[in-house]
């Protein structure tokens, strides 16, 4: 699986409704209103490489009232949920 967490500038009037939009896209799994330079944060889900053009350049980047994307692309998860669910393995 394949995660990147996209930094989003929409426009100020539309943030709900784009922050709706961008959550019914396959491939989004979250998205979250924050605060600072950027306005929303989604992070996107997907088995392979080629998926995340259709994801967040096809799909997301258009969504109107997006004005900015700024794409992360992730390269390990350090969570202690996964840590714990790993250690738990067969302790049930």
């Amino acid at each position: 699986m394949l995660t990147a967490i996209v930094l989003i500038r929409t426009t100020a009037d539309r943030i709900p409704e784009v922050a709706q939009e961008i959550a019914d896209i396959p491939g989004i799994s979250e998205v979250y209103s924050v605060t600072g330079d950027s306005n929303l944060v989604a992070i996107a889900r997907v088995r392979q490489h080629d998926e995340l053009a259709d994801v967040i350049a096809d799909r997301l980047s258009k969504v109107e009232g997006v004005v900015e994307t700024n794409t992360k692309i992730a390269f390990r998860t350090y969570s202690r949920h996964d840590l714990d669910a790993a250690f738990s393995v067969g302790l049930e």
